[in-house]
């Protein structure tokens, strides 16, 4: 199977399986060095990124949903988003590149039509291509989905999902919904 299809497949199942809706963000750590088969941070791709930011933005953006893209620690797991999804935000000033934010974050970078960089963000869900520690950027609870898609390439994938926090003690009682 393509990248750009698993890319696809997955967060359809993510938006499925996580009760996400329109506004909702989605935090996406790649690296594309696992995605080719290599180390992390040792063969950033390019041309695997595309597929990738391609596949996911697609479906994202049918549904409303916002991406944002984790850089590399040489840009301090920095997120990449369109300044729509975070009009208020705080921005911080660097351009990522192949070798300093990764490859997917700069093809988000270039293929966002307003795109910002800040330090941090709290999102809704988030998909992980190759063990890169997206936990950082998601809100509190953080919850594994469990999807059918298990990698992309050859890099490992592991999903998120968050909950609202349990409050109250043994006689609390708790809206199914937002399970």
């Amino acid at each position: 199977m393509d990248i750009k299809l698993q890319c696809e497949n997955a967060v359809k199942e993510l938006i499925t399986l996580a009760k996400l809706k329109k506004g909702d963000i989605v935090v996406v750590g790649c690296s594309t060095s696992e995605v080719v088969g290599s180390k992390i941070g040792t063969n950033s791709d390019p041309d695997a990124a595309k597929y990738i930011f391609d596949g996911i933005y697609s479906v994202l953006k049918q549904n409303g949903i916002y991406l944002a893209v984790q850089c590399c620690e040489h840009l301090n797991r920095a997120i990449v988003t369109e300044r729509e999804a975070l009009p208020n935000a705080e921005i911080v000033n660097a351009i990522p590149q192949k070798k300093a934010g990764g490859s997917l974050a700069t093809v988000a970078y270039n293929s966002f039509e307003n795109p910002i960089l800040v330090e941090e963000i709290k999102a809704d869900a988030g998909l992980d291509i190759g063990d890169t520690f997206i936990g950082m950027h998601l809100k509190k609870v953080a919850v594994p989905v469990r999807l059918n898609v298990k990698q992309i390439g050859e890099a490992h994938l592991t999903c998120a999902r968050v909950r609202p926090k349990f409050v109250g003690g043994s006689r609390a009682v708790y809206n199914e919904e937002l399970l």
